[in-house]
């Protein structure tokens, strides 16, 4: 209820302002002189028609609102031409560009909160123009309820938007900021559109006039469908409210069996108890008597017992002094035990400490004698390598030896070979001197 009543306090103030925009006094005096100016207001005077319909089907409607809805579609179409008004022509590569995705894509940098969808936008498959993106962000911006937030930071930096629209647009006039004032009306609908499937690059933008312009047999017929449906409405609340009768009627015969059947088991329970009480006050009785013999035999037995208590006491008073003598003697001999127990405990004490230092001193015992074993496996070890490197030694002594051996018969034979040539040179040399003598 609270939720209706705001959305109809915020219906009203559309309608307030749609008034006053109408009031040619208040507004636009030379609109008619002006062309850029006529269609400004026509755009305008078309959004708060396509806003105010918007809003009050959506109230009337009472559901989330789908993409096939008509009166939406058209809201659509309406802000498209509301954003392509006095949009300038951008030169590109291979043609001319006009289109509305440029100031849209620029509400990331100047809204922080408007890069998801952004992002989003920009990861859709299937959106293959601009025009395309620019359709799609329209709607997610709808389905968050920023749409007017966003448009409101876009609108206030005039400097920025002069890059994309001409000084007489409509974003660019005073008409943009009264859009965005209707647009935060649209915040009081739910909206759940399936962007990702649906085809925006190819949908002509055209505004259907029938929607906004109504006879009086289309108004009758308006209130007429109104008055059933607030009888319908009224049926099914009866209907309603006798269910829940009903449900509450059989709800109270069940509760009045149950508490029918509790009270009787109640009045059973009852009788149940009173037997019983009768019951314990007899026994209650009967142990009251037996509590009375009890005691008078009690007080027998404590006055046979108190004779016989004052019996014992002269027989302890008299056995007391001897049983002192022999607790001085039990504690005289306490007293030389504890005494001998100290000592032997004292004993024991050194005993202790001597058998400590002897094994301390066995394991340093041992401790030295693992060393020296490990000491002189190191020695064996060495004398092993030692022994190995002397037979190596001698190995090449021995090779050594008759090496040298065939080296001095060698050096033998040559020094023969040696005196023969020798020799042979003397002869030679004598016999040409023979020779030369002679001739």
């Amino acid at each position: 209820m609270i939720f209706s009543n705001c959305c109809l306090f915020i219906i009203r103030i559309c309608c307030k302002i749609s008034a006053w925009l109408h009031c040619e006094d208040n507004f636009y005096p030379k609109a008619t002189k002006d062309p850029t100016a006529v269609e400004r207001a026509n755009l305008l005077n078309m959004a708060k028609l396509s806003i105010k319909g918007l809003i009050e089907s959506a109230l009337s409607f009472g559901r989330t609102l789908d993409s096939d809805y008509p009166p939406l579609q058209q809201f659509f179409v309406v802000m498209e031409h509301c954003l392509k008004h006095g949009l300038k022509v951008r030169k590109s590569f291979l043609s001319y560009n006009k289109t509305i995705w440029g100031p849209l894509e620029l509400v990331e940098k100047l809204y922080p909160e408007a890069e998801e969808i952004g992002a989003s936008v920009r990861d859709l498959p299937g959106l293959k123009t601009p025009l395309g993106r620019a359709r799609a962000w329209l709607r997610l911006a709808l389905m968050q309820k920023k749409m007017a937030d966003y448009l409101r930071c876009l609108i206030i930096q005039r400097d920025l938007l002069s890059e994309f629209y001409e000084y007489h647009a409509l974003m660019m006039e005073e008409e943009g900021a009264v859009i965005v004032g209707l647009l935060v009306g649209l915040n009081v609908i739910d909206a759940n559109l399936c962007v990702k499937g649906e085809d925006l690059d190819s949908q002509v933008g055209v505004i259907d006039f029938s929607m906004y312009l109504k006879n009086e047999e289309d108004i009758g017929n308006k209130e007429r469908n109104v008055q059933i449906a607030a009888i319908l409405d009224q049926k099914n609340y009866v209907e309603e409210l006798n269910r829940q009768l009903n449900s509450t009627v059989s709800s109270l015969h069940s509760r009045v069996d149950s508490l029918e059947k509790s009270n009787t088991k109640l009045i059973e329970e009852l009788a149940i108890a009173k037997n019983n009480i009768i019951k314990l006050q007899e026994e209650n009785h009967q142990l009251r008597s037996e509590n009375k013999l009890i005691l008078m035999k009690t007080q027998q037995h404590l006055e046979v017992t108190k004779v016989d208590v004052e019996t014992e006491l002269q027989t302890y008073k008299h056995s007391r002094q001897g049983l002192d003598e022999m607790y001085n003697e039990a504690r005289r001999q306490l007293r030389d035990e504890s005494q001998l127990r100290q000592d032997v405990e004292n004993e024991l004490a050194v005993q202790v400490s001597m058998k400590h230092e002897i094994e301390l001193a066995m394991k340093l015992l041992e401790k030295d004698i693992h060393e020296k074993q490990d000491t002189l496996i190191g020695l064996r070890q060495q004398l092993e390598e030692v022994k190995a490197i002397n037979i190596e030694m001698y190995q090449k002594l021995q090779g050594s030896e008759a090496d040298l051996k065939e080296k001095n018969e060698i050096i033998a034979r040559l020094e023969e070979k040696t005196n023969k040539i020798t020799a042979a040179m003397r002869q030679l040399e004598q016999s040409s001197s023979l020779s030369f003598t002679q001739s």
